[in-house]
């Protein structure tokens, strides 16, 4: 059975027997994704790389004192540990940059609703389908800024409103309200601005 095929929690598991090939796998899986959404929010590849550094040796630390626990799963309580780590860094600098589009693991830059997609697609010529998504993308960038951080989580990264709630440190009711109030919102902008919009 290969290690690529263990799931999150025996990859734990297996790192805290000692095998570091554990971590190393968990590393290679999640790298991209966590990479990304720091980057996202500091906009700087170098203190991007920082802040994900520094999250693993908190992550390291924490397994090896044995207080990590599976209430959640593991991704969700990694970003957790960046964005406080990010929130502590601009309480430092007391400066919060907003949270707009997102960078793969090249730096390039990317937007979630990229991926979005619709039947309707397929009898839209590239240029329409591709004008409608940027639609969307301009008014969700319009949003305040938890609004949109929700959107992106749920729309980019798949995020349950559990997993948004966990990772934003707020309440589940709060993630719901966040999207409601983001998706009252684009509606009222798309019908002020009379835009076509592609989901």
């Amino acid at each position: 059975m290969s290690i690529q095929s263990f799931t999150d929690h025996e990859l734990v598991a297996l790192y805290l027997t000692g095998n570091e090939k554990g971590l190393e796998t968990l590393l290679h899986r999640h790298k991209s994704k966590l990479f990304s959404s720091i980057l996202v929010i500091v906009k700087d590849r170098a203190l991007a790389e920082d802040v994900f550094q520094d999250t693993f040796l908190k992550v390291i630390q924490t397994l090896k004192k044995g207080q990590y626990n599976e209430e959640g799963k593991f991704l969700p309580w990694v970003y957790r540990i960046s964005h406080n780590l990010i929130i502590d860094h601009f309480r430092r600098i007391k400066k919060m940059p907003p949270a707009s589009i997102y960078y793969n693991e090249e730096g390039e830059e990317i937007h979630p609703l990229d991926k979005v997609s619709d039947t309707k697609d397929v009898y839209q010529t590239g240029d329409e389908s591709s004008k409608r998504k940027n639609n969307i993308r301009d008014l969700v960038h319009m949003l305040p800024p938890d609004q949109r951080e929700v959107v992106i989580m749920r729309t980019y990264y798949d995020m349950s409103f559990k997993e948004i709630a966990d990772t934003t440190n707020v309440s589940i009711n709060t993630s719901l309200g966040r999207m409601r109030y983001a998706l009252i919102n684009l509606k009222k902008m798309i019908e002020e601005r009379k835009v076509e919009v592609s989901f």
